[in-house]
């Protein structure tokens, strides 16, 4: 325990140009006695720790010394472990935080094991499958990222078959449930999704990185050119008042609502590719949305009628429902002429 006191000593002494032993004994909680004499011991290891007596005296650090045992305040230790405590998945992560758990002064170490504990990392979907199925690839990936080695990557983009091809490894992406490596190629700086890659190979070969490459600032300029391309079309559209939360949840920022019409609808505006592709996403709604235009949208949904009718063929009578009751309705009776 007088370790962990000692480490927080110096810690304070690293926070006031000046402190007494009556301040270092309330941060510690302990005795003044006790504060003084682990004063007196740090300066006896050498420690650039000295007292000043007399009025406006205290111990102070010589030339405002600092030590690199963490560096960290208290809400950085907080915001490293509630980061990083519930994603620690691998094994040299874990080991790293209980590592420097360990080297924390007891005053910080109960707010950091509080932290890490403090949130769960889930990935899986609702569907129990992986949120990413990056699979080994990218643990192999990012040594070669960090080792600075071009990789022989197998990869299939979207509706093509694996192609291999030689690429120079500089950083890894996470967003929104995938994972991306940018790279440098023979066509320039490129995204790959790490759940399409199908094999990595090290060549042995140095990464030759471009002059100036930032990684945050190339993926702020390809997260900009795809989110432009998918929200390049809007279709404009009418909705039942109970079909706005189902909306809400297909679309989240890609769904704009006005005004509510006379009829009690609401008028939506809905961000796509294309219009073709968000009358497609639309359709699962049926009649509690009514696509006013542009004409691409309203064709689009006119085609898949008629298609999913030729496959499907008429809607059959459910007990219970409004058709049913229609059809068990019998005739009205007429008198014969």
């Amino acid at each position: 325990m007088r370790a962990d006191r000692l480490v927080a000593t110096l810690l304070f002494l690293q926070t006031r140009t000046r402190v007494t032993v009556a301040e270092v004994a309330a941060e510690l909680e302990v005795s003044p006695r006790t504060a003084r004499r682990d004063l007196e011991a740090l300066s006896t290891a050498g420690i650039p720790v000295y007292s000043q007596r007399g009025r406006g005296g205290g111990w102070s650090l010589v030339g405002g010394a600092r030590t690199d045992l963490t560096g960290l305040t208290a809400e950085e230790i907080r915001a490293l472990f509630l980061l990083a405590g519930p994603a620690s998945t691998t094994p040299e992560l874990r080991t790293a935080l209980r590592k420097l758990v360990r080297a924390l002064p007891a005053p910080l170490r109960s707010g950091a094991e509080a932290a890490s504990r403090a949130g769960l990392h889930d990935g899986t979907a609702w569907s129990r499958a992986d949120v990413t199925a990056a699979g080994p690839h990218l643990d192999v990936l990012r040594r070669a990222v960090v080792d600075g080695i071009q990789v022989r990557l197998g990869y299939a983009g979207p509706g093509k078959p694996v192609g291999v091809r030689t690429v120079h490894p500089l950083g890894l992406v996470a967003k929104a449930g995938h994972d991306y490596l940018v790279a440098e190629t023979e066509r320039g700086l490129r995204t790959f999704r790490l759940s399409r890659v199908a094999s990595v190979e090290a060549t042995g070969e140095p990464v030759v990185r471009p002059h100036g490459f930032d990684l945050p600032t190339v993926w702020r300029s390809f997260a900009a050119r795809l989110e432009e391309r998918l929200y390049a079309a809007t279709v404009r559209a009418r909705a039942e008042p109970g079909a706005m939360a189902i909306l809400e949840r297909l679309f989240d920022g890609r769904l704009h609502v006005g005004p509510v019409l006379p009829d009690g609808w609401t008028e939506i505006r809905v961000d796509g590719p294309t219009p073709e592709v968000v009358a497609t996403q639309l359709a699962g709604l049926g009649a509690r949305i009514e696509v006013l235009d542009p004409p691409e949208a309203r064709e689009r949904l006119a085609r898949l009628a008629v298609e999913l009718a030729g496959v499907y063929g008429p809607p059959r009578a459910v007990p219970g429902s409004a058709l049913h009751e229609e059809e068990q309705r019998p005739p009205p009776h007429t008198e014969p002429a």
